[in-house]
């Protein structure tokens, strides 16, 4: 199955600044060996992934009770057993809000292209598992009129939310549909109220906080994913996120945070000029497919500190920024780990 992952933009330093969603396959991987096999140090990856998520929700809604924990791909972890079919891993979602699912019926192999039968099926059958309690937010990666509304029509009729993003890079607010599909005025305190949601982690476009504000501030989406920085040096503050709470015709909006907490990303605030593969210890490989992404042992202390539980921890300035919650990308990291 092929891994979504998150879209690096490294054509100038100010495009460096933003991670944006992706979505390829892994280079080809070594074999298991049968010393790894029976080895009884062998890291449990998807349930340590499991309990980075859980303490992350612990952490932020410790703070705020109705903070918004969303996880974006990684679906198998709903399951102990990684079978859709297998028992629910209450702990994990009782963690969660809502879940993240990228290229369901548009994009898994190349965008504009509708998903394999066999992969979207795949994927459904996780999904569905738990749509009953928490929200599923798609996004579809195509473009046209045609393809959008097949986007939006087939994930309405399957029970989910879903954004037709028209560009990969995640860096625009579409201009089709004019109005958010299932466009309503109420007022969206938890994200299992919402309609519908913008995806627009990547601000390049926008030369200023305001004018990216004020084309946010226009529209009518009832939850808004963005970056908490417009740039590394320069992070959205309280009364600038409280400034988007407010959709067009009046009802609040959720803001949501993006946040990558299976790789580190070079261009963040945190990285350090001596940092490399190995040093520190936790970062272990980099992206073959991103340059300036890597690979973490997620379940190191050093990077769970960075993320979260500290009050010098990202997500802290998340929710000092007066986030309604996070969307935590590279839940999948464990595929990288399971194969290496």
């Amino acid at each position: 199955m092929k891994t979504s992952k998150t879209l690096l933009l490294a054509v100038a330093m100010f495009l460096c600044l933003f991670s944006c969603s992706r979505s390829e396959k892994l280079a080809p991987l070594k074999p298991v060996t049968e010393e790894q096999k029976i080895s009884p140090a062998v890291i449990d990856y998807r349930e340590e992934m499991r309990n980075f998520v859980i303490g992350i929700s612990e952490y932020a809604k410790a703070q705020h009770p109705q903070f918004a924990i969303i996880t974006q791909n990684g679906i198998e972890l709903i399951t102990t057993s990684g079978e859709s079919d297998g028992t629910l891993s209450q702990a994990y979602i009782h963690a969660i809000d809502a879940v993240g699912q990228e290229d369901l019926f548009f994009g898994y192999t190349d965008d504009n292209v509708p998903t394999p039968a066999e992969d979207n099926a795949y994927l459904r059958a996780f999904l569905d598992r738990i749509k009953a309690d928490k929200k599923v937010l798609v996004t579809d990666y195509c473009s046209g009129q045609t393809n959008m509304n097949r986007s939006y029509s087939s994930n309405n009729s399957n029970g989910y939310i879903s954004f037709a993003a028209d560009h990969r890079e995640l860096d625009n607010i579409p201009s089709y549909p004019a109005q958010p599909y299932g466009v309503n005025s109420n007022d969206i305190t938890s994200i299992a109220q919402a309609k519908n949601f913008l995806y627009l982690i990547n601000p390049q476009n926008y030369s200023t906080k305001a004018r990216f504000i004020n084309a946010v501030k226009a529209t009518n989406y009832d939850a808004i994913i963005m970056d908490l920085f417009l740039d590394t040096n320069d992070p959205f503050t309280a009364a600038e996120i409280d400034q988007l709470k407010v959709k067009a015709n009046g009802g609040r909006r959720m803001v949501i945070c993006y946040l990558s907490i299976g790789e580190a990303e070079r261009y963040r605030y945190y990285w350090q000029s001596n940092w490399t593969v190995g040093n520190p210890s936790f970062i272990r490989a980099e992206d073959p497919y991103w340059s300036g992404n890597y690979y973490v042992e997620y379940w190191n202390a050093g990077w769970k500190n960075i993320i979260s539980g500290t009050d010098t921890s990202y997500l802290k300035k998340v929710l000092d920024s007066h986030f309604d919650g996070a969307y935590l990308d590279i839940i999948d990291a464990f595929d990288f780990f399971e194969n290496i």
